[in-house]
């Protein structure tokens, strides 16, 4: 038995709201992982924010935000043994293996995203929820939050991106397929992991708007990618391209889509296996 400890930030909803039946949902991956955990006769205790408890067999750092605000990691090296401290930025311009600039030869679509996680959405929330407990944003130089934009070529990208700091352009390279188009989703703990390719009639693949998905290894340049980007625990989201496993995504609190929660949650003890594995190098 193991006491664990999941560094959040202070105005994250980890274990998000009870529903009528009196029960915690939550987001995250994670949760599920820790249910399972608990389940074993390990203790968890989520703590929102950097404290000067340094009280576990094992932590997390689980900051939903793109780039961890350095006093958390500064916390969470404190303790003997913590989960993602490398982790602790997944900006594009970091982790993307598409990345393309205003002078490249590519001659294909490309997309104009964030260089912010997810649009920015998650630094977004916790700003407003700092503001309603009266304290500043975390976060208060956030651009406007905009959608990600498909172009045929880059000849199309609007005057002003390649200059935008906030903005990065990629090729766009979803594997194409007669019915739509596919991508590769690949969820780790430890040396445990699932790797699956969805298919979606929509050019940019979501796990939860997909019409069939089936297990797919693991290419060696992903696990490459983990080792230097520093995780532990999260998710890859990929393509092959031309023979190539290309990074677009890395997630360091992956979520668990609604739609999917039942599938995500049946794969939960694996991940705590997973999990477990780390308990015991922490020993």
């Amino acid at each position: 038995m193991s006491h664990i400890v999941v560094i959040t930030h202070e105005h994250d909803r980890f274990l998000g709201k009870r529903n009528l039946m009196l029960r915690r949902g939550s987001p995250y991956l994670l949760f599920d992982v820790l249910e399972q955990l608990k389940r074993r006769g390990h203790s968890v205790r989520i703590q929102q924010g950097p404290s000067k408890i340094y009280n576990a067999d094992i932590a997390v750092l689980h900051v939903d935000a793109t780039v961890t605000p350095a006093d958390h990691v500064d916390y969470a090296k404190g303790f003997a043994f913590c989960l993602n401290v490398g982790a602790s930025d997944i900006s594009k311009r970091r982790i993307s293996g598409a990345l393309i600039s205003e002078g490249d030869a590519w001659q294909g679509p490309v997309i104009v995203k964030s260089d912010l996680n997810n649009r920015g959405i998650p630094e977004t929330l916790l700003n407003r929820r700092s503001r309603r407990a009266g304290k500043p944003p975390p976060f208060p130089h956030l651009p406007t939050l905009q959608p990600y934009e498909v172009y045929g070529s880059l000849g199309e990208v609007p005057d002003g991106i390649f200059g935008n700091d906030d903005l990065v352009v990629e090729k766009f390279i979803p594997e194409r397929e007669p019915d739509g188009f596919a991508a590769r989703f690949w969820v780790f703990c430890g040396e445990r992991e699932r790797c699956t390719r969805y298919v979606s009639p929509n050019s940019l693949v979501k796990a939860s708007e997909t019409i069939r998905r089936e297990p797919v290894p693991v290419p060696d340049e992903m696990r490459e990618r983990r080792r230097e980007l520093g995780f532990d625990y999260g998710k890859f989201d990929f393509v092959l391209h031309e023979g190539r496993a290309i990074l677009l995504d890395a997630n360091k609190t992956p979520g668990r889509p609604q739609s999917l929660a039942k599938m995500f949650a049946a794969g939960a003890a694996d991940l705590a296996d997973g999990f477990e594995g780390f308990i015991r190098q922490a020993r």
